[in-house]
């Protein structure tokens, strides 16, 4: 599929300038972002109908970020061009064989008055300037004053991540905090967790391909990969684009503000001793992040216990990725009690996992049915779900595929999931907005049950005497505290949080010392839910809409 880098790539440089020169136009904030009142009326001059215009700004705006940048800019300008030419605007414009070196820039009416105008008002401010002799220096209190100091007023908001950080920060941070949220769940979001790039984690046991699928889809090494038969991978390998190919070790990567892996400090150091980052220039690392694992241990190998809490880390990882890969080999089809727990910490996000067989062309077609068949078995015992899940089978390396073995219709069929696996790591960037609302939703929910559960577990305990035996008492029979907040507030029984894992945290805390409920805290929160987010989403919907 054509980017908007793809499109800028194809632009003289001469093309370039005019359309940067044009963005400057459009955009009346200065902020580097075309709105959806700045493109109303900038692409009226173009003169086309509004379901073209429409469809233009859909098609730019696939992230569905709410705004164009330059690059998306530059691509609506060459979709409105090819819509005057006479060309039909569809999602299939972009990946046809067009000769974009030779389509011209739009033609765009009142243009030349526009730039006239801007010219003048220019000039004009640079002689009142010139007139008053040389410009008032700067105060030094304003030298080093945080742009994070000023409160983001809302008009200031100019994209749904802009509108979630704020939102955060004001509504839903301040009710994690005070009910202790951070501790039991999950870190405090930063503005780096929000600004990343969608992230794809890849588990399985060791040696099912997670290293080569990640080469095979960048065609290329990649800093710091190792592949063998044996554990090669014994860490936590992000793989993200650079300006060089480098390693970055955990512990400056956790310390790292532009990162978003500053919560994973959490999980101490001898996790960050076995993270990693690997950087390289990559265009489709531009838009995704991978995160390669340690293969999941299984027989004897179990009982060598890892000096961090892998589980946990999987989970938060979990929560930030927007897929995960869950990768099986033909002659590793056994469940082991480690990949049990891992595939359990996996809960609530059902939605992200995608199962892989991989290297399926190792066995025949009659073999190939009744592994596929014994993993589904497998599977359905520990997902515990009716569903049946969706498994792409194929062999994702850059060997030739052994049809000795599977034959031409296996060759046929493993194309076709091979694509089928594509085209869904293609949406990840465009659903990117979309999931990260999705995640949002969702933490503020169970940011609002923690409050309920704290909050009745505080108000169960007594006034004066037997404070010990009565947090024991409620320690001891969390499960049925769990029903009463249940059934007092009419919550659904699947939302709330693992008991045991729940209890664990709660057995280091003194209740006591816990907050009671707030209302007014909570209804900010549904007033978010309720109001604010649909508001925002309506905001930066389609223009033309």
């Amino acid at each position: 599929m054509k980017t908007g880098s793809d499109w800028i790539s194809s632009c003289s440089k001469e093309l370039t300038k005019i359309y940067q020169e044009w963005f400057n136009l459009a955009d009346s904030d200065g902020d580097g972002r075309i709105s959806g009142n700045d493109a109303t009326k900038f692409f009226a001059m173009s003169n086309l109908s509004r379901p073209e215009l429409k469809q233009v700004w859909a098609l730019a705006d696939s992230k569905r970020q709410g705004f164009l940048g330059f690059t998306e800019f530059v691509a609506a300008m060459q979709l409105v061009s090819l819509a005057q030419a006479g060309y039909e605007l569809t999602s299939d414009i972009l990946k046809t064989e067009i000769d974009k070196e030779n389509i011209k820039p739009p033609v765009l009416d009142g243009l030349d008055a526009l730039v006239a105008k801007t010219k003048n008002l220019t000039i004009n401010v640079q002689s009142e300037v010139n007139g008053n002799g040389l410009p008032q220096p700067v105060p030094t209190s304003q030298w080093f004053a945080s742009k994070s100091s000023k409160k983001l007023p809302l008009n200031a908001v100019t994209s749904i991540i802009d509108g979630l950080k704020r939102l955060y920060f004001e509504r839903l941070k301040p009710l994690e905090i005070t009910y202790r949220f951070n501790d039991f769940v999950s870190p405090p979001l930063t503005n780096s967790d929000f600004d990343a790039k969608p992230m794809v984690m890849l588990l399985g046991q060791y040696s099912t391909g997670k290293t080569t699928f990640i080469k095979h889809l960048l065609r290329c090494d990649y800093p710091g990969a190792h592949i063998g038969p044996e554990p090669t991978t014994d860490r936590f390998v992000v793989v993200m684009s650079g300006h060089d190919e480098r390693t970055i070790p955990g512990n400056t990567m956790a310390v790292d503000a532009d990162m978003p892996f500053s919560g994973l400090t959490t999980f101490g150091g001898a996790f960050l001793s076995k993270f990693q980052c690997s950087q390289m220039p990559h265009p489709l690392l531009d838009e995704i992040i991978f995160v390669d694992t340690p293969g999941v241990l299984s027989g004897e190998k179990q009982r060598t216990q890892r000096s961090y809490d892998f589980t946990g880390v999987i989970s938060w990882f979990a929560a930030k990725c927007d897929l995960i890969l869950l990768l099986f080999d033909p002659h590793k089809l056994d469940i082991s009690d480690e990949f049990k727990r891992v595939i359990s910490s996996l809960r609530g996000h059902d939605d992200k996992i995608r199962v892989v067989l991989n290297k399926a062309d190792q066995v025949d077609t009659q073999q190939l049915m009744r592994v596929y068949g014994a993993l589904m078995w497998s599977l359905g015992k520990v997902l515990n779900t009716p569903e049946v899940s969706r498994v792409y089978i194929g062999s994702f390396n850059d060997k030739p595929i052994n049809e000795d073995s599977i034959g031409p219709l296996g060759r046929e069929l493993f194309e076709k999931e091979q694509n089928d696996l594509l085209a869904d790591l293609v949406d990840i960037p465009k659903k990117a907005c979309d999931r990260r609302i999705n995640e949002f939703v969702k933490r503020a929910r169970a940011a609002k049950m923690h409050a309920y559960i704290i909050s009745h577990l505080k108000k169960e305990m007594p006034a004066m005497m037997g404070k010990a035996k009565a947090q024991q008492r409620l320690i001891d029979n969390l499960a049925d505290e769990f029903g009463k907040v249940q059934r007092e507030f009419h919550l659904p029984a699947g939302d709330f949080p693992n008991v045991d894992h729940f209890r664990e945290v709660l057995s280091g805390y003194s209740i006591d010392k816990f907050e009671k409920l707030k209302p007014k805290m909570i209804q900010a929160v549904d007033d978010m839910l309720g109001y604010e987010i649909p508001e925002l989403l309506k905001k930066f919907r389609n223009p033309y809409d």
